[in-house]
């Protein structure tokens, strides 16, 4: 029986991105609405708003355009180390013949650094190595990371931002 090959999301960048965060391939949820991180149980949202503590709005409550913009506005871009993949499911170990996304083509100006959104992302590091820039492992965001507390994320990715000037 023939699989499907998946296509990911278009880069959410723009020309001001300093910090690249790539994870590795949207899960199901992410790919039915066409927005990064759209399963609710990903705390990539949460974890970004508890970095930039925002007015009464909640930015993981917010549009999708919304999070976009804001997102931005800190600096921060998104996208994902494979470009399509063959993948039942959501999990990362179910990624078959993935075909990688042309990170350097990005050409971001501002660019400081890359920080890896978990493991399999982080596999790809000796590609984004190469870009010249300071690359990172991000402890994923992803519900199957449970053995990572939400406070010892939040630690890990406030870090990186910090180091590189958006806190």
């Amino acid at each position: 029986m023939p699989t499907t090959v998946l296509t990911g999301l278009p880069p959410l960048v723009s020309p001001a991105t300093r910090v690249l965060i790539l994870g590795s391939f949207p899960g199901v949820r992410s790919l039915q609405t066409q927005q990064y991180y759209g399963h609710p149980q990903n705390q990539f949202w949460r974890i970004l708003q508890a970095i930039w503590p925002l007015s009464p709005h909640e930015i993981s409550a917010s549009s999708y355009e919304n999070r976009s913009k804001w997102l931005l506005e800190r600096g921060l871009g998104v996208w994902d180390v494979y470009a399509s993949c063959e993948r039942e499911g959501s999990l990362d170990s179910a990624i078959r013949n993935a075909v990688p996304n042309d990170i350097a083509a990005l050409h971001l100006p501002q660019l400081q650094a890359i920080a890896h959104n978990g493991g399999e992302s982080f596999k790809h590091a000796r590609h984004t190595r190469t870009l010249g820039v300071p690359v990172y492992q991000l402890p994923s965001t992803s519900p199957a990371n449970a053995s990572w507390s939400f406070e010892r994320k939040l630690a890990a990715w406030r870090e990186v931002m910090e180091q590189h000037g958006l806190v």
